[in-house]
């Protein structure tokens, strides 16, 4: 098996484009996959991808409206 490198919170957030403490509160939520060894932090990046995959939902379609002529 190939070893994957591990993402600190700091790589996490810039990767993300969000603040460390977002990270630190998704961790304390259990909404973002983490792994804990001892006091540290790590991020798996391929568990991170499946997160975020399953988090994409479709955009809105736009409605069309439909108009009565008389």
């Amino acid at each position: 098996m190939e070893s994957e490198r591990l993402l600190t919170v700091e790589q996490l957030a810039g990767w993300l484009q969000v603040k460390p403490r977002t990270i630190y509160q998704w961790v304390q939520e259990e909404y973002i996959p983490v792994i804990k060894l001892g006091a540290l932090l790590r991020f798996r990046q391929a568990s991170v991808d499946e997160w975020i995959a399953k988090s994409e939902q479709p955009g809105r379609r736009q409605r069309k409206l439909s108009v009565e002529i008389d």
